[in-house]
């Protein structure tokens, strides 16, 4: 039979990574649930309409990154790229807004034929919020607090802000001719994806991660001198929410981020521990998006974290798997069906039990014990089993002014074994 493996970009969670997935994820649900946010879940599987009409046609994920095709039925379907467009979608097609604004959250895998690399898979994870049917300023600053809050809670401490305003369409559409025309007088200095872009995305090329070209935009015209007095206004007074939050930000007039529904806000949280892949949250503010997908005019905003990259950074910080409270430890059939029972028992107590199946020597399960990093052993052979009782052993250490780490409880007495095993 051929060796198979999991396709180039499509990476395995193992149990040993998951306890910090699950972790992380637990830390995100708890600043969520405080923040009122409610989780929705979409399909991960979308008409590729769907991103064409929301991302851009123009944009790099939709041109050259997405997994489309052709179901049976002939309709051309996409793995979903990113989770902004499914939530919007959702929200028009069952009119959420009836219901006045959404505060939402969303996590699971995105999809991206992209170079493989530390902490960017072709299968990658996000988490994510969107604030919709929102205009005011204020909902930008919460927002972006609830991601910087969230990763601190973590433990990431060496973090960066940037925040950028891209204004009005308006604001946009005049400094995209005048960008288009400076660019187009040093076209000969441009690497070949900006010529590409000058005339289908010219803001993207703002964002070029090519140092030369990095160094040209230093003389380019800058879309915060194209904005109007209301863009300005609103920018500045998120800058003040920031300060009033003690949230550290730094003004990158470069920041664009790259789909197409961006208006307004934009901003992302990066860290110098990624290299050039550096962004561990982007988001920004969409307000003509759901309207373009046939709803009601709804300004919103939200961002994305790619989990990938975030459990790299978490990786120090995020405790490892936890060990069980209790190691159950049995022979011989009367005490097997005694062990199963207890294990549940004490399960139902919140208390973290793992029970051996070898039926091995009870000296080669207290080894498993013992590697298991249990605080206890519960042993159950056929004299305990047969007399009705409980032999709990402390694997850890000895209780202080104790002369034994070993104690007998009767099985109709599990308050008291439990008391024991929780002291």
């Amino acid at each position: 039979m051929t060796n198979l493996k999991n396709l180039r970009g499509m990476v395995d969670l193992l149990p040993a990574q998951s306890y910090g997935w699950q972790k992380v994820e637990s830390i995100a649900l708890e600043h969520f649930s405080r923040a009122g946010l409610q989780e929705i879940r979409t399909p991960i599987i979308e008409q590729t309409e769907l991103f064409s009409r929301s991302i851009g046609e123009n944009t790099d994920v939709v041109g050259k990154e997405m997994y489309t095709f052709d179901d049976r039925g002939g309709r051309s379907c996409t793995l979903r790229p990113e989770g902004t467009a499914s939530v919007a979608r959702s929200i028009v097609q069952h009119g959420l807004l009836n219901n006045g604004p959404q505060r939402l959250w969303y996590r699971g895998p995105m999809f991206r034929y992209e170079r493989p690399q530390a902490g960017r898979q072709r299968q990658f994870h996000q988490i994510g919020v969107e604030f919709v049917g929102l205009a005011s300023v204020m909902s930008d600053a919460e927002v972006i607090s609830i991601a910087w809050n969230f990763l601190k809670d973590i433990g990431l401490n060496d973090l960066n802000l940037e925040i950028n305003s891209l204004g009005s369409n308006e604001d946009r559409n005049i400094f995209k001719e005048e960008l288009k025309n400076w660019l187009n007088q040093r076209f000969d200095l441009l690497d070949e994806d900006s010529q590409k872009r000058i005339n289908v995305n010219p803001l993207r090329i703002l964002d070029s991660k090519n140092n030369s070209i990095k160094e040209l935009l230093f003389e380019a015209p800058s879309l915060n001198d194209f904005l109007s007095n209301e863009s300005k206004t609103r920018f500045d007074y998120l800058q003040k929410l920031l300060d009033n939050l003690n949230i550290p930000y730094k003004i990158n007039n470069n920041l664009v981020r790259g789909l197409d529904y961006y208006s307004h806000t934009a901003f992302e949280i990066t860290s110098e521990h990624l290299g050039s892949q550096a962004t561990v949250c982007g988001g920004g503010r969409y307000d003509g998006l759901i309207s373009e997908l046939g709803g009601a005019q709804a300004p919103s905003i939200g961002w994305a974290i790619g989990m990938e990259r975030l459990m790299i950074l978490a990786a120090d910080k995020i405790l490892q798997s936890k060990s069980p409270d209790v190691y159950v430890i049995h022979k011989g059939e009367k005490a097997e069906q005694l062990a199963l029972e207890i294990t549940c028992k004490l399960r139902s107590s919140n208390l973290k039990i793992e029970l051996d199946y070898s039926g091995s020597s009870f000296s080669k399960q207290f080894k498993r014990a013992d590697k298991s990093r249990a605080k206890w052993a519960l042993v159950i052979g056929e004299d305990e089993a047969s007399k009705g009782q409980l032999l709990i052993k402390n694997l850890r250490y000895k209780q202080k002014d104790e002369e034994s780490n070993e104690y007998i409880f009767s099985k109709e007495d599990l308050d008291q074994l439990i008391k024991k095993l929780i002291a």
